[in-house]
């Protein structure tokens, strides 16, 4: 199993600073944020952060070794766990670039991103989507907060027919648009014609943000969200388990994120609490020397960008009080891996990701609680899972059970 846990990232990337990042740290600031509760930081909740089975997995152990702290709530011996750090090496600190790294492909090329300009997309590329979409034009156009844009400009939208396209920090253009106005299944629509046309600036995402509601005072984005992403450039961990006739099941966003290249099936969920429902179930039904993977995305998607502290340590408790469901279903030969592929940092300025270190918590019947320590690239977590597969399926990386 590859739990990846959306943008939980604990802190202490050696690059960190090349990405405007230096200090930021996810889980150490969201725990320091609560033992302080209504002090500086303005938590708004009472007493320090709740986890501890993650601490047991070493989670709490894992955020010291990589950035030298311990805060409150985190403290706590390991038992149940190896436990390590792991820095990117791919050049941005976004959700492909984590991803592909964490499954052997680490990315090494630059991608080509938005200018932070009003409007910041090209005329051509907006002239092409109005012509060949059959669009009245568009709204945004500029870098944004996707709740914030909608709440902005949602209303215009449903009355003129205009989708809203906007960008952020990472390479992605974003198109939101009412999923009963303008119809999902046209947006979808879009948003494939947006991806031939962004092709050759090497975007790495093109994302539908379909929402609903009468105003802006009740707009919120549905679980239909789909990203169209560009395939990886060389086989993945997950190619290389299908291509040797494994089930691969993927829960949540990841198969969009490879480019559903790899998955032989494909399970959608909508929230974190529905995607471990649905991890539970895959498992259960997962065949010997099978792979199952799934990117919790409410960590990011609803807490880190939107800069809530509370709600990321709400749902930091919550995974933590449903960790033992999954630990009860593995049976002895079997492998888990918790990461993460980026950090998000909801007390660090704007609302972009922040380049950080991902912890590695490996568990499974017979694991040995030990120190991993500091792992060069995330595509060690991929050689791990294959070597454990037994895979002749090799990407960068090594793995850490020899």
């Amino acid at each position: 199993m590859l739990l990846i846990l959306d943008s939980v990232g604990i802190g202490g990337a050696p690059d960190a600073h090349a990405f405007g990042d230096l200090g930021a740290n996810t889980v150490g600031h969201i725990a320091g944020a609560c033992a302080a509760g209504d002090g500086d930081r303005a938590c708004l909740r009472k007493g320090p952060l709740r986890v501890p089975n993650l601490v047991a997995h070493g989670l709490g152990a894992a955020l010291e070794g990589a950035s030298g702290t311990r805060p409150p709530g985190l403290s706590g011996t390991v038992t149940a766990a190896g436990y390590g750090w792991a820095a990117e090496t791919s050049k941005g600190k976004d959700t492909p670039s984590g991803h592909w790294e964490i499954a052997g492909v680490p990315v090494t090329f630059d991608w080509g991103y938005f200018p932070r300009t009003e409007p910041c997309f090209p005329a051509w590329l907006t002239d092409a989507l109005v012509a060949e979409g059959g669009l009245p034009g568009v709204l945004g156009n500029k870098h944004a907060s996707g709740t914030e844009i909608i709440a902005e400009l949602g209303e215009e939208h449903v009355r003129t027919g205009k989708p809203i396209l906007y960008t952020s920090a990472d390479s992605v253009l974003q198109i939101a648009a009412h999923e009963a106005a303008f119809g999902l299944e046209r947006l979808y629509d879009l948003c494939i014609l947006a991806r031939r046309l962004v092709d050759p600036l090497n975007i790495g995402r093109v994302i539908a943000r379909p929402y609903l509601g009468t105003n802006r005072a009740d707009f919120a984005r549905t679980g239909n969200r789909r990203d169209f992403s560009v395939p990886p450039p060389a086989p993945t961990l997950l190619d290389g388990a299908a291509s040797e006739g494994r089930a691969v099941l993927t829960v949540g966003k990841i198969a969009d994120i490879f480019a559903h290249r790899g998955p032989t099936e494909i399970i959608k969920a909508n929230g974190n609490d529905a995607l471990m429902e649905a991890t539970l179930a895959g498992l259960d039904r997962l065949p010997e020397g099978g792979l199952l993977a799934t990117n919790f995305v409410d960590f990011d998607q609803l807490y880190g960008h939107r800069r809530d502290v509370p709600g990321y340590a709400a749902a930091l408790e919550n995974f933590d009080r449903r960790l033992p469901e999954i630990t009860a279903r593995l049976k002895p030969g079997d492998l888990a891996i918790i990461t993460a592929d980026h950090g998000c940092d909801p007390t660090w300025p704007g609302t972009d990701h922040t380049r950080e270190q991902v912890p590695v918590l490996v568990f499974g019947p017979g694991i040995e609680p030990r120190s991993l320590g500091g792992r060069p690239t995330f595509a060690d977590i991929g050689a791990t899972l294959g070597a454990h597969l037994g895979l002749r399926w090799q990407g960068a990386g090594r793995s850490f059970m020899d």
